[in-house]
């Protein structure tokens, strides 16, 4: 398990151009190869979780060329890899092949949810699981709906991975989903490509519409009507050429050090600005932070452009609450959120958000654990946390520490973040755990860092 040393630092300057951004490029790559004809995908995100989406996708017999981006999962802590090229030649969706092996999705939810939902119509059985931390995560909430269409589904006590996919003929429903998911949406959707009539998805809060744009993209009908989505069974798919943008969510960390380190400027390129998506944008300008976005484009049906966040000496962070609604929409920025709490004037808390503890580890148990060694004050709840501001710290402020983020690759990247200002050196335990989305996190972190 590798140790990374976060020094203190004066202020971040320059700029970054963060990983294609994950969530799309898992959706793109299964939507190729459901397409006819080939694809090309620039700058497919090189994370682990991407990598395993390829290679479940090579198991299914769908011919691609990703150069080195399968080795992503393997990727040496600070290796910063190139933007990735990835073809893939689709064979619609009758052209997958029943694999050989088991399916192994990783540490990667969005694999597992999203490839249940199209193995649900394949006329093959398959096995799909995953690493000890995904096999802990709950999957009866994509396992009932789509039983509900029709297919089966054996799974462990309790709804747990492994599952056992024997496809079948599928029906249109029409889905109220209890609990706001993008990744349970998407596997419906997915699966009502297969389905006879037209599936409807009903949410209780609009979540990120990746998979409903890349659908649109590749020829589906696809259509929204406030929280209702309608996708029609037996849509021929096109291959397509499409640019990934920047992940918002890999940039949030850049805007939170630049935001809380005086005398900082960055600019961040060709991040997604997906209207779904940005809402962290809003909360970090409604706290304080100074933000300019521009070079503001549309491409492949998603926006993307330019970030540019300073903070002088007399920039001051207020803080604030998240819950209801706010949650969904910022359910992977929240570590770092929470994380920026000893750097405001009132702290953050953040309620209605049980789901952080069912994710890649507890995310409120080992953040709050992982904040109070570096001297923070945090309550913890049921459904969330409060880290208190500056006023409640009297100024003592956050010192270095030993931190394990225990595998979860969004508190390595907050709690590096956080260390910035701290006094004194932060060492992260198994701090590769960064590869799961971000490789080269740590080597673009130092490269805006000025500690001298």
């Amino acid at each position: 398990m590798a140790k990374q040393t976060i020094a203190p630092a004066r202020s971040v300057t320059g700029s970054v151009s963060v990983p294609g951004d994950k969530s799309i490029s898992h959706r793109l790559a299964i939507l190729a190869a459901l397409a006819e004809g080939p694809s090309e995908i620039r700058n497919y995100s090189p994370a682990a979780d991407c990598a395993s989406t390829l290679e479940c996708l090579e198991r299914l017999g769908i011919p691609l060329d990703a150069g080195n981006a399968r080795k992503s999962s393997r990727a040496r802590t600070g290796s910063r890899p190139a933007p990735r090229l990835v073809r893939i030649r689709g064979a619609g969706p009758a052209g997958w092949r029943e694999p050989r092996r088991t399916l192994d999705a990783g540490n990667s939810g969005t694999t597992l949810r999203l490839l249940a939902g199209v193995l649900a119509g394949q006329p093959f059985r398959c096995k799909l699981t995953g690493d000890a931390s995904l096999r802990s995560r709950p999957m009866r909430r994509v396992i009932d709906p789509l039983a509900e269409m029709g297919a089966r589904i054996r799974s462990c006590e309790g709804g747990f991975a492994p599952l056992e996919i024997t496809g079948t003929p599928l029906r249109a429903i029409e889905y109220t989903m209890p609990v706001a998911s993008a990744q349970v949406k998407s596997s419906v959707l997915l699966a009502g490509l297969f389905a006879a009539g037209t599936t409807v998805v009903i949410e209780p809060v609009r979540t990120r519409d990746h998979t409903e744009i890349a659908l649109a993209e590749f020829g589906a009908s696809v259509r929204r009507a406030g929280q209702r989505i309608e996708i029609a069974g037996g849509a021929r798919l096109q291959g397509r050429e499409i640019l990934v943008p920047g992940d918002i969510s890999s940039a949030v960390f850049f805007l939170a050090a630049a935001s809380i380190l005086p005398g900082s400027r960055l600019v961040l390129q060709s991040v997604g600005m997906n209207p779904t998506r940005s809402a962290v944008l809003d909360f970090l300008v409604q706290m304080g932070a100074s933000i300019r976005v521009t070079e503001l484009a549309q491409n492949s049906g998603e926006l993307g452009g330019d970030l540019e966040v300073t903070s002088t000496s007399s920039t001051s962070l207020r803080g604030g609450k998240i819950s209801g609604p706010d949650v969904a929409r910022l359910i992977d920025e929240l570590p770092m959120l929470a994380a920026m709490g000893p750097y405001t004037e009132e702290g953050i808390e953040i309620r209605d958000a049980r789901e952080l503890r069912v994710k890649e580890s507890d995310r409120i148990a080992v953040l709050a654990e992982s904040l109070r060694r570096m001297g923070a004050r945090v309550e913890e709840f049921e459904d969330g946390l409060r880290v208190a501001g500056r006023a409640e710290m009297a100024g003592a402020g956050l010192h270095g520490a030993e931190v394990d983020p225990r595998g979860d690759h969004r508190l390595a990247m907050a709690l590096a973040v956080a260390a910035l200002g701290a006094r004194g050196e932060t060492r992260i335990g198994g701090a590769e755990c960064v590869a799961v989305s971000y490789p080269g996190f740590y080597e673009d972190l130092n490269s805006v860092a000025n500690r001298s």
